[in-house]
């Protein structure tokens, strides 16, 4: 685990990718979910991002983990800081968690919730016009279940909610910790 860059812990520096990524992660998911005219723009972004933000997450917990290791074995943490470390630890490790679940749902959304292009769109109507029903103009339907894609849309959201409530609460604790000092 890289414990340093250049002689700075290397925690500071790993906990801004999760700090970008969780947050865009969760926008793009909830998007992808709700509003199916963003599905063929983002589908394979979020499913990039849907595997790279837990490994943020994961990096950013794990080096937490050997700073604050370090800075015991050196006697560098006063006994009544401990309790305000041990929350942010807390903390980030349930943000890894919900970061996870999150990941999880978005990467099924983007496999079981695909968007309907010309190829995938029924050639006619029952009146045999050649339409599909829709509008000119309008977005692409989903294929697949409704009902899965609503399930899913449902958990990402939900997801999202815990996965951003836990990246600012983690974030917060471990700022104030470090500006109000040991």
């Amino acid at each position: 685990m890289l414990e340093e860059f250049m002689g700075i812990p290397a925690h500071p520096f790993l906990v801004h990718a999760a700090v970008v990524f969780v947050p865009l992660l969760a926008l793009a998911a909830v998007g992808y979910a709700f509003l199916p005219f963003v599905r063929p723009h983002l589908r394979w972004v979020l499913g990039l991002l849907a595997v790279a933000t837990p490994v943020a997450a994961l990096m950013a917990k794990l080096s937490g983990d050997r700073f604050l290791a370090r800075l015991e074995s050196r006697n560098r943490v006063s006994p009544e800081y401990v309790p305000r470390l041990a929350e942010h630890q807390d903390l980030g490790t349930n943000t890894l968690y919900a970061t996870i679940a999150l990941g999880v749902l978005t990467l099924a959304l983007v496999l079981l919730v695909k968007p309907r292009t010309a190829a995938t769109r029924p050639a006619a109507t029952a009146d045999g016009d050649g339409t599909d029903g829709a509008a000119a103009g309008a977005a692409p339907a989903a294929t697949g279940s409704p009902v899965l894609s609503l399930v899913l849309g449902v958990l990402a959201l939900a997801a999202a909610g815990a996965a951003l409530y836990y990246v600012f609460r983690t974030g917060d604790t471990g700022a104030k910790a470090v500006w109000e000092g040991q």
